[in-house]
């Protein structure tokens, strides 16, 4: 069992799940078998099946999660191609990004009372819509717990990369900017990497929308904190 107690073991297990994960994908087709979602449950399964404590899994699966910042500066580039688009846009970007981060802190805490979910798991459930670096540091400053909150952002980006087209096509959303900034804002960079795959104009917006999302998202639970507190 020391013998896993090293990076190498997360990072290749990590690797492999996922890469499984994408076979399984691109023979079926089948939106609920996302890679990601199935890496993860392959690796949830594999540390509880054989009883391997999480501890050895984070060291390596701790290094994936710091390239998670540069990579997510990365969505930076197509951005930039769309700058025109941007300026043009920027007035309905912002008010769907405002409106977009009120209603997910809202929308969190009226269900997460409905279902009775404890406090500490309600205030780290808050951050779940924006990208993991950011919800971090909201869960933080909360007071939550940083570990539940990556939990519930990772599997909101997998919904919104599964249902992304899917939910666009029922509430008919045919604008392209509108398309990238639902996405963006719901759902970060899970989603978005299913914009890209939507257009380039979706897949620019919706970078944009995650930094939009990310910084209204933290402004707004300064402001409420001290209103959580009596939750």
């Amino acid at each position: 069992m020391e013998q896993l107690n090293n990076p190498l073991f997360g990072l290749t297990i990590s690797f492999l799940a996922f890469e499984i994960g994408k076979y399984i994908f691109e023979k079926t087709k089948f939106p609920l078998f996302n890679p990601l979602l199935v890496g993860a449950t392959l690796v949830i399964g594999f540390l509880y099946y054989f009883s391997i404590p999480l501890d050895y899994y984070l060291k390596g699966g701790d290094m994936i999660e710091f390239f998670l910042i540069p990579g997510t500066v990365l969505l930076a580039v197509p951005l930039y191609k769309q700058l025109n688009l941007l300026k043009k846009y920027y007035i309905p970007i912002l008010i769907g990004g405002l409106v977009g981060a009120v209603t997910t802190i809202t929308s969190t805490i009226v269900l997460a009372k409905i279902l009775g979910i404890d406090r500490l798991l309600l205030i780290s459930f808050i951050p779940k819509s924006i990208t993991t670096p950011i919800g971090v540091e909201v869960s933080k400053n909360l007071g939550g717990i940083p570990a539940i909150t990556i939990f519930s952002i990772v599997l909101t980006g997998i919904c919104g990369n599964i249902f992304a087209v899917s939910i666009c096509k029922l509430f008919k959303i045919n604008h392209p900017v509108a398309k990238g900034v639902a996405i963006g804002i719901s759902s970060h960079v899970g989603g978005t990497t299913k914009a890209m795959e939507m257009g380039e104009v979706e897949g620019a917006i919706s970078a944009l929308s995650i930094v939009i999302a990310g910084v209204l998202t933290l402004i707004l639970t300064i402001f409420i904190k001290n209103f959580i507190i009596f939750l």
